[in-house]
C-alpha cells in the first residue's frame, strides 16, 4: 500500500505537467499563428500577394503556381524562427499543427480561419437555384 500512495503524486505531477506543457504549446501557437497573419500585412508580403494574385487572375491552377508558392515562402520567413523546417515540409506540419487543435481551441479555429482568407481566393457563389444549362 505505500508504495501505491507513493506513486500517486508522481501521477498527479505527471498529469499537470502535461497539462502544463500543453497549455504552454498552445500559448507557442497563438503566438506563431499571429505572426504568419501579420507576416501577411507587411507591406513588402502584401504586394508580392497581390501581384501573385493578380497574374493568377482567379484561375486555380494559376493560383496554385503563382499564390501559393508566395505564401508559402512568408510563412516559412516566420515559422523557421520557431524550429520548424525552412522548406514546404516545415510549413505542412505546422498546417497539420494548426488543423489539429483548431477543433479543439476556439480562438485557434478563428486563427485558422483568418489565414485561409489570406491564401485562398474569394470565390463567388452561384445563385441559389441558378442551374447550369447545357448548350
Amino acid at each position: 500500500m505505500a508504495s501505491r500512495k507513493a506513486s500517486l503524486p508522481t501521477t498527479q505531477l505527471t498529469s499537470k505537467t502535461f497539462l502544463a506543457k500543453l497549455f504552454v504549446f498552445i500559448q507557442l501557437l497563438y503566438l506563431v499563428l499571429s505572426e504568419v497573419i501579420q507576416a501577411f500585412s507587411v507591406p513588402e508580403n502584401a504586394a508580392r500577394m497581390e501581384e501573385a494574385r493578380e497574374s493568377a487572375c482567379n484561375d486555380m491552377g494559376k493560383m496554385l503556381q503563382l499564390v501559393l508558392p508566395v505564401a508559402t515562402q512568408i510563412q516559412q520567413e516566420v515559422i523557421k524562427a520557431y524550429g520548424f523546417n525552412n522548406e514546404g515540409e516545415g510549413v505542412l506540419k505546422f498546417a497539420r499543427l494548426v488543423k489539429m487543435y483548431e477543433t479543439q481551441d476556439p480562438e485557434i479555429a478563428a486563427m485558422s480561419i483568418k489565414l485561409k482568407s489570406l491564401l485562398l481566393p474569394h470565390l463567388s457563389t452561384p445563385p441559389i437555384g441558378g442551374a447550369i444549362t447545357a448548350s
